[in-house]
């Protein structure tokens, strides 16, 4: 491209989070976990409405951490199987694997972007003895959970609602609110962001207290105080400062993170607000073109990461492209597409039969960006696009 007329992601650091990060450094002695942590974990609990979040250097590592820790927690064992999209983030399936988990993979429907519940029944009589379903909400879309549930009723959900903070169902709870386990990332190109970060929040105290210590190397002394007084004396022979009662990582987050974060989540329901209005504009847009363009998902649920659009022929999704290179709008798959195509994921395949609708959204998915910052002058250049082509 020649210009950038309309980028992937506007800057929305403002001088605000500046000042309060700059006033930060020079007033504290400690950068690392520590207050302003638990201050943004508690204010994160206050807006989305759960128990307890753990504020983590990433998404990547809450998918990380609480996989591992739902597996210690619930003794699955090494190849229990776990119901995961087609189309996802890498880091989404690479946990899955670490933990020794099997993926089953399935396809998605170009509605939400999330499982295909017709072929989930299908996938039911295969493989009955799901585990775990670990759902996305894509793209700031609501997943159908009760569905997923009814399927199999015998498995727990989890959910990577990474970029879709504010995604709730339709009776207005935040998806994430009442979860066993769900993760949020914080990073630079999302609803809001702490440069890199991420956020597992969760209603299980047990799960919490678990994932709390695994988050700093598994030692003891980050534990409550009542379980860390409990360690200590189940452990009498080793010195408290450095006992681990169980294996761990280090993903914590630091302070600085931790004020950006606060800082942003003053302004996180206008920004939400402001993406769904640009949605909006695009739905309406593609609405005059049914020929074209397959429609997602149309509710107030959704807390939308970006402008996706998936063509009906590959003709127009050329065009697009084409377009979008000549005006300087930057574009990007629909995440990785059919994830199974990526060389990390040789050998496996999609559960079912063909063809898949993951295929449609890989050969002509992509997706331009979505910020409180887009404009009118933006829109209107998109408007006159499509028209075009």
């Amino acid at each position: 491209m020649t210009n950038t007329f309309w980028p992937l992601m506007d800057d929305i650091i403002t001088w605000g989070d500046k000042l309060r990060m700059v006033k930060f450094i020079l007033t504290t002695g400690r950068f690392t976990n520590g207050p302003k942590v638990r201050k943004f974990e508690e204010e994160w609990n206050n807006w989305l409405g759960s128990k307890y979040s753990l504020f983590v250097n990433s998404g990547s590592s809450a998918n990380l951490l609480l996989l591992d820790a739902v597996k210690e927690k619930y003794g699955f064992k090494n190849g229990d199987k776990v119901l995961v999209p087609s189309c996802t983030w890498s880091t989404n399936i690479s946990p899955v694997i670490h933990m020794g988990f099997k993926p089953i993979f399935a396809d998605i429907d170009l509605n939400s972007f999330s499982f295909d519940v017709k072929k989930l029944k299908r996938i039911k009589k295969s493989h009955p003895d799901i585990k775990i379903i670990f759902v996305t909400h894509l793209l700031g879309l609501e997943a159908e959970l009760d569905k997923y549930q009814e399927i199999f009723p015998n498995a727990i959900i989890l959910e990577d609602i990474c970029e879709s903070q504010g995604v709730c169902n339709s009776e207005g709870v935040k998806y994430g609110a009442n979860s066993i386990g769900a993760t949020f990332s914080l990073y630079f190109s999302h609803h809001m962001t702490s440069i890199e970060g991420g956020v597992i929040s969760t209603n299980d105290k047990e799960l919490y207290e678990l994932m709390r210590i695994k988050r700093s190397a598994g030692m003891a002394r980050e534990a409550s105080e009542e379980n860390f007084e409990r360690y200590k004396k189940e452990n009498p022979d080793i010195s408290p400062s450095f006992l681990f009662p169980t294996v761990g990582f280090n993903v914590r987050n630091h302070e600085i993170c931790a004020v950006l974060a606060s800082s942003q989540l003053k302004r996180i329901d206008h920004i939400i607000n402001s993406r769904k209005n640009n949605f909006e504009k695009l739905l309406t847009l593609l609405k005059k073109y049914p020929d074209k363009f397959y429609i997602p998902k149309e509710d107030s649920t959704s807390s939308p990461l970006c402008l996706p659009f998936i063509c009906k022929d590959k003709d127009t999704y050329l065009k697009l492209i084409s377009k979008f290179e000549e005006y300087g709008i930057e574009y990007r798959p629909i995440v990785a597409g059919n994830l199974l195509k990526q060389p990390f994921l040789k050998g496996y395949t999609i559960s079912g039969k063909g063809p898949f609708n993951v295929d449609i959204v890989h050969e002509q998915g992509l997706y331009i960006g979505n910020s409180h910052l887009v404009g009118n002058k933006r829109f209107s250049l998109l408007d006159k696009i499509l028209e075009n082509i």
